[in-house]
């Protein structure tokens, strides 16, 4: 199987320590990873702005640069990002017929990571060799959550973690705040958003914070750390990585 990695903003420029597990995870088992070195930013934050047309323009820039290339499946770490070329591309290309058949043709082999783990390759955490020591939470994007669906693929991955407890917490539910340039446009419901996270996690007794979205966690460990917590914040794909030491 060969797998096109599509890799979000905040992963490139912010942990790109991410998008070096993913590969890992993905050559295990056996997946071949190739990198259109074309690829940039999904359009979302124009998108979410009312900026249509720019998005647009990043949409096609998108589909020509994956197009391009011969593979299976176009993997990403990051439920928010393969929302909006799966669900949102359609969409925005809506007007030309023929341009919104490829983006409905590229949305369909688009997976978010415990997507493509779980539901296309089988995989399971003992197939990986994961392990890690601690007590830990797990939060859902929003639009893995909702859009996506994916609430049981990353906790059927992490506890088959070796010496990981997982553990609920409550409001699991809620959004964190970060929510892209909601985050930069009403910064104090934001920040308000996600202390009500932390005052849920403080109550879990977890000491690691995982998700499989780096926005989320940017956001989460930013304010974390402003408030003085020690919480261990990392990727799915950090976890599950064994050569990365569990996130360690």
């Amino acid at each position: 199987m060969r797998v096109a990695l599509f890799v979000p903003c905040y992963v490139d420029l912010i942990t790109p320590e991410v998008g070096v597990s993913v590969v890992r995870l993905l050559r295990k088992l056996g997946v071949e990873v190739i990198y259109p070195e074309g690829q940039t930013c999904c359009g979302q934050p124009a998108f979410n702005s009312g900026f249509f047309d720019e998005a647009r323009s990043v949409a096609r820039h998108f589909l020509d640069v994956f197009e391009g290339e011969r593979f299976d499946y176009v993997v990403c770490p990051s439920g928010s990002c393969a929302t909006m070329v799966s669900h949102y591309y359609p969409f925005l290309l809506e007007e030309r017929p023929a341009e919104r058949e490829r983006a409905e043709a590229m949305g369909g082999r688009v997976r978010e990571l415990s997507d493509f783990l779980v539901n296309v390759v089988g995989a399971n955490a003992g197939d990986l060799g994961a392990r890690y020591e601690g007590r830990a939470v797990f939060h859902t994007g929003c639009h893995g959550r909702r859009e996506l669906g994916l609430l049981e693929e990353p906790r059927e991955l992490l506890e088959g973690v070796e010496g990981l407890e997982l553990v609920e917490w409550p409001n699991e539910e809620l959004c964190c705040g970060f929510g892209g340039t909601f985050s930069v446009k009403m910064p104090d419901v934001s920040t308000a958003m996600a202390d009500e996270k932390i005052k849920a996690l403080e109550g879990s007794g977890a000491d690691t914070l995982i998700s499989g979205d780096s926005s989320c966690l940017m956001h989460l460990a930013g304010r974390l750390r402003r408030t003085g917590h020690d919480t261990r914040v990392l990727h799915l794909a950090q976890v599950l990585d064994p050569e990365n030491g569990g996130g360690k």
